[in-house]
């Protein structure tokens, strides 16, 4: 069983989301079916089978959010330090040909969203950059092209 990396707001994030699942989404849903039942003809009711494909997706997310909680391998951030790049890590980029700086952290698949700077640990930018050192250059391949960057910063929050 492979382990999931994860940072300790992700762990707490995806727990809150499990247990809104279970004690909010998944007894409305069955409430929704229980009343869809009583319009009569499932076949053609289509409030049935739209509660349905619901119950459906949220039992399924509730399998996923408990399987990775039990691969979790939860990482706090707070106690790691150094100035290579490695998983948890704020870092700072600067293109290259632009001179534009990025800053991201690199987290885990699951709590990743790069248009809040966090990056997950399995794109490119962060396999290129991990085990780097502010002043290192790193090349990535992106679906424009080739981009260089040099790393800047590195923090660790």
């Amino acid at each position: 069983m492979q382990k999931v990396p994860m940072t300790s707001g992700g762990y707490v994030n995806l727990q809150e989301e499990l247990k809104t699942l279970k004690s909010i989404e998944r007894p409305a849903v069955i409430k929704a079916i229980a009343i869809a039942r009583e319009h009569g003809d499932l076949s053609e009711n289509a409030e049935y089978h739209a509660a349905r494909d619901k119950q459906s997706f949220i039992e399924g997310r509730i399998a996923e959010i408990e399987d990775t909680i039990s691969r979790a391998q939860v990482i706090d951030v707070s106690k790691l330090s150094g100035k290579k790049v490695q998983f948890g890590a704020t870092v700072t980029i600067a293109d290259e040909e632009t001179d534009a700086r990025t800053t991201y952290q690199i987290v885990g698949e699951h709590e990743s969203n790069v248009n809040e700077g966090r990056l997950s640990v399995a794109a490119p930018i962060a396999r290129a950059l991990i085990g780097k050192s502010v002043g290192e250059s790193v090349e990535v391949v992106t679906p424009s092209g080739q981009k260089d960057y040099e790393i800047v910063k590195v923090r660790f929050k």
